[in-house]
């Protein structure tokens, strides 16, 4: 079996909306594409899940680059300053 895959930071949680379930997320890293698979990490979490859509103001996008706020949709709670790290693809 391979060793765990690399990861890489791609940016920090700035917000969370607890009632859409949504992260906002400052990539200042590298870009996030739909189907990523990202591990948000931070004092009160720890998850990895894959990234089925991208929000930049309200506009659905396939992927957004380093220095863009984006929103996705998180499968837990996160808090602000948690890092989020893009799982190397397979």
């Amino acid at each position: 079996m391979a060793a765990k895959a690399e990861e890489k930071l791609v940016g920090r949680i700035t917000h969370y909306y607890s009632h859409l379930g949504v992260g906002i997320i400052e990539l200042t890293g590298g870009e996030l594409k739909v189907g990523d698979v990202i591990h948000v990490r931070g004092k009160h979490t720890d998850f990895t899940q894959s990234v089925d859509s991208i929000q930049i103001e309200h506009q659905d996008v396939p992927r957004a680059e380093k220095g863009k706020v984006v929103g996705i949709k998180v499968k837990e709670k996160v808090h602000e300053h948690d890092q989020v790290f893009r799982a190397q693809s397979s």
